[in-house]
C-alpha cells in the first residue's frame, strides 16, 4: 500500500444518503454529526462525515430500523473516474 493511500483510507469520507419520506429534525442526534435536511420531493437528505465503511453501515442500519426506503447513497469526495483511453 502507497503513503497517499494509507492516508486517503483514515480520513473520513463524506456521503449524501437519500431516503424516501420525512425524517423529524430530532433524529439528528441518532446520525452522528450528519446533517439532515428535508427535499422538496418527499425525501430527506442526510449528509456529512463517514469514518469508515462499518459506521456506513452503520447509519445504514438505522436507516432500515427506521423503517425508511433507501433512495441513493452518493460517496461526496470520490475519485474522479479515470479515462480509460491512452495518449496516443
Amino acid at each position: 500500500m502507497t503513503e497517499t493511500t494509507r492516508d486517503r483510507s483514515s480520513d473520513p469520507s463524506r456521503y449524501e444518503i437519500r431516503i424516501s419520506g420525512r425524517l423529524a429534525p430530532r433524529w439528528v442526534a441518532w446520525f452522528d454529526g450528519m446533517t439532515l435536511t428535508t427535499a422538496g420531493d418527499g425525501t430527506t437528505v442526510l449528509a456529512g462525515p463517514v469514518a469508515d465503511q462499518a459506521a456506513l453501515h452503520g447509519v445504514l442500519a438505522r436507516i432500515r430500523d427506521l423503517g425508511l426506503p433507501l433512495v441513493s447513497v452518493t460517496r461526496l469526495d470520490a475519485d474522479p473516474p479515470r479515462s480509460s483511453s491512452r495518449p496516443r
